[in-house]
């Protein structure tokens, strides 16, 4: 990125897990090019173990990632990646399948226990509110005990909450499960992190385009799919499907996917190691005490810090809350919509192609240019990384989302226009909500330094949260907003939102520099990223991000 602001940020010790640098391996990394793979082999092969220096910690000798790199995740065939990362896209989907498919549950509930369908909306308002939690309680976890373990306990726990959702004698059983549920999904704080486990700086952002992908394609694969539900099963079965759903990922992950956590891996090397004679120790293994609650909890409470006091991490949350949002209002006002058009529930469901349709077409646009950032850090490395420039592709996508949302209210009408045209528009949409998501994340890393997994999180809390009190206000917004066009008005509403939320994208990226240079908080991170650099040992975090 551009040569006015150095991001070469040194890297704190891995194996500390109250330090905040610990936490960013859940995230994606910002470190551009300084440590390659074919640098880390090299020195993992040029010199024996006896005859490197060993790093002492409590008077013991600890094992670093530079001497064991070949047994981490870096190091896994590429094939081997594309296989883990291939199951992490089922379990990001299904994780958020189960948030958007509930919608085609409501009008059987209804009728089951009697309630109004606003009451019957609780269900999935408060499974993605718990959900915006949820990511961020699982996150320290993972650092400390691996990723397979918890993505395991978080796939069996969503798993037995589905059992008494679908077997309910009350409403009230689904509303406290839904919350257990959401509270249980782990979601992006592990799968984004385990993206961060297998590739080196310059070469994840592939991966990264990929997990974001099953992000935010799985919320709009739940209604595609839950039309096919509410057409031919009772709402007994969003629930059951959901549980095979679980169930099956569960078993892939449990077979497929190994631990990837570096640290978790260093610590089973020391050992193999000890086996053979050689006196060396894990990180994990030499901290005392193994877990620290109070810096558990102040890095739980630094997202919501940040997203309070930090400018760019409120407004970008907030856009990236907003559009992630729209994809839930979406899912309650598409049946209004395509009623006109004597739409079946199975027909409705169809629609929501058109969302998939333009995630996978701004999935696709990213990728040149992902392969234009990697080059360029090669090129120019450190002079190449103004974090402004991860906004330049977003100035000209994000534009499509109030564009869309004027266009899908002004085609919602109903016939003589034909119903594929707001399909169009709700594509541009989806475009937008995608590279909206992928772009600020990316920023944030860039802007933020080795703590970027606080300003990302405030990201991935603000999509879930918004697109929770979403769920509430959409049906309501669309049958009562006007008298004749309320479904029009409804939609322009969104649209002129839309055009607020996007002005602090082009401020950030003329502005962001001075106004991260006046950031109280922002140098007050420098000053810890200082500290930890005077005293980080030769094992080196890698900053990343999670949602």
């Amino acid at each position: 990125m551009a040569a006015s602001m150095d991001l070469d940020l040194e890297k704190p010790e891995v194996s500390s897990f109250k330090d905040e640098a610990s936490l960013q391996e859940d995230r994606i990394k910002i470190e551009r090019g300084i440590d390659t793979h074919a640098e880390h082999a090299s020195n993992s092969d040029t010199a024996s173990n006896e005859d490197k220096p060993k790093l002492q910690t409590g008077g013991k000798p600890e094992l670093t990632e530079d001497d064991c790199y070949n047994k981490l995740g870096f190091c896994f065939p590429t094939w081997k990646k594309w296989t883990i990362l291939s199951v992490i896209f089922v379990v990001q989907m299904s994780m958020n399948f189960n948030t958007g498919v509930y919608a085609n549950a409501v009008t059987g509930l209804t009728e089951e226990f009697h309630i109004s369908e606003q009451a019957a909306r609780v269900g999935q308002s408060v499974f993605l509110v718990a959900y915006a939690f949820g990511c961020e309680l699982w996150a320290p976890w993972s650092e400390e005990f691996g990723r397979w373990p918890i993505m395991q306990l978080s796939l069996f726990l969503v798993n037995i909450w589905q059992i008494p959702c679908a077997l309910a004698p009350n409403y009230g059983t689904i509303v406290v499960c839904r919350i257990l549920g959401g509270l249980s999904s782990a979601g992006g704080s592990v799968t984004l992190g385990m993206t961060a486990d297998m590739w080196e700086a310059d070469d994840q952002g592939y991966a990264v385009a990929f997990v974001v992908l099953s992000s935010v394609g799985g919320s709009t694969v739940g209604p595609f799919f839950g039309g096919m539900i509410g057409e031919w099963l009772t709402w007994h079965w969003v629930f059951w499907i959901q549980l095979i759903v679980g169930a099956v990922t569960q078993i892939l992950h449990f077979f497929i996917v190994p631990e990837t956590r570096t640290t978790i891996l260093i610590d089973r090397e020391a050992k193999r190691r000890r086996k053979n004679g050689e006196d060396i120790w894990g990180p994990n293994e030499l901290k005392t005490p193994r877990l620290d609650y109070h810096d558990v909890l102040r890095i739980w409470i630094r997202p919501f810090e940040m997203f309070i006091r930090e400018p760019i991490v409120l407004f970008l949350s907030l856009l990236s809350g907003f559009s992630d949002a729209l994809i839930f209002v979406f899912t309650e006002s598409f049946t209004l919509v395509f009623k006109q058009w004597s739409f079946s529930v199975l027909a409705v469901g169809m629609t929501f192609a058109s969302i998939l349709i333009g995630y996978v077409i701004a999935y696709i646009i990213f990728l040149p240019d992902i392969h234009r950032q990697i080059q360029t850090r090669r090129k120019y490395g450190a002079a190449s990384r103004l974090a402004e420039r991860r906004l330049l592709l977003l100035l000209f996508i994000a534009p499509l989302e109030p564009i869309g949302l004027l266009g899908f209210a002004w085609t919602s009408t109903g016939p003589p226009i034909p119903w594929i045209a707001p399909c169009i528009f709700a594509c541009l949409i989806a475009m937008a909500n995608y590279a909206i998501y992928m772009a600020t994340i990316d920023y944030m890393v860039a802007a933020y330094g080795p703590y970027s997994a606080s300003a990302t999180g405030g990201n991935g809390f603000a999509r879930d949260f918004l697109a929770g009190i979403a769920t509430m206000y959409a049906t309501p917004m669309y049958q009562n907003m006007g008298s004749k066009y309320h479904l029009q008005w409804a939609s322009t509403l969104l649209g002129c939102v839309g055009f607020l939320v996007l002005i602090p994208i082009y401020v950030f990226y003329w502005k962001g520099p001075e106004i991260r240079a006046k950031s109280k908080f922002a140098q007050q991170l420098a000053a810890d990223r200082d500290r930890h650099t005077e005293s980080r040992r030769g094992s080196r975090a890698r900053a990343s991000i999670g949602e």
